[in-house]
């Protein structure tokens, strides 16, 4: 009974833990690649858009913006009181900069941090996001909303945080499937005690007593 419990116990909260805190989408739009191209499996964590920072890939909702509910893809390049400006440099030497420093961008469409040839100032307000394709050509991202904040997101927005690192899923489902063989293990064990305690208190027959 106890290694069947624990077993159930296990498996159903490892799959309460991965679904209150991960979760996993296909990518259907260009704007991200070639960091993610339209057909991959992504995972993502569930977190607060106030734990995010420069560089991760989100997920939020701006129905107002795209005239959807669901969840739009994109890196976060900017934070509250940062000043993102575009671009120093030109062509595949383009650089956007942060605070003044150029921003090592290697995960952008054949080197182009620009896209729109366009240039823009955004000092991001607190609470808020600047928010970047990386196919800077084929993404409408926050350059496209100028007029709205700036085209900052506010934080609130942020669902989700796309994560990388495989080993997450890997650990669940081995904690999941670890609980299933230990609750199968509990049954068999249960039905082994059950099969033993019946034969022990079934009556067993005398030898008759043979008279001389």
């Amino acid at each position: 009974v106890v290694v069947g419990v624990l077993g159930v116990v296990l498996a159903l909260g490892s799959l309460a833990y991965a679904r209150n805190s991960y979760g996993s989408s296909t990518i259907s739009s260009q704007s991200m690649a070639p960091t993610y191209e339209p057909g991959d499996r992504i995972i993502y964590e569930k977190v607060d858009g106030s734990e995010v920072r420069r560089g991760d890939v989100v997920l939020f909702s701006a129905p107002d913006r795209y005239g959807f509910s669901g969840s739009v893809m994109q890196r976060v390049v900017g934070v509250g009181g940062d000043r993102v400006v575009c671009c120093t440099g030109s062509g595949t030497s383009a650089r956007i900069t942060v605070n003044g420093k150029p921003l090592a961008e290697p995960y952008v469409k054949q080197g182009d941090v620009d896209g729109m040839h366009k240039t823009y100032d955004v000092t991001v307000p607190q609470g808020r996001l600047f928010l970047l394709g990386d196919n800077r050509a084929n993404a409408r991202d926050s350059r496209f909303f100028a007029s709205d904040h700036e085209g900052t997101v506010a934080d609130s927005a942020v669902r989700d945080r796309v994560t990388d690192d495989r080993a997450i899923a890997l650990l669940i489902g081995s904690a999941v499937i670890g609980g299933v063989v230990l609750a199968l293990v509990g049954v068999g064990l249960g039905i082994a005690a059950l099969v033993v305690r019946r034969r022990r208190a079934a009556p067993v027959t005398p030898w008759p007593a043979q008279q001389v």
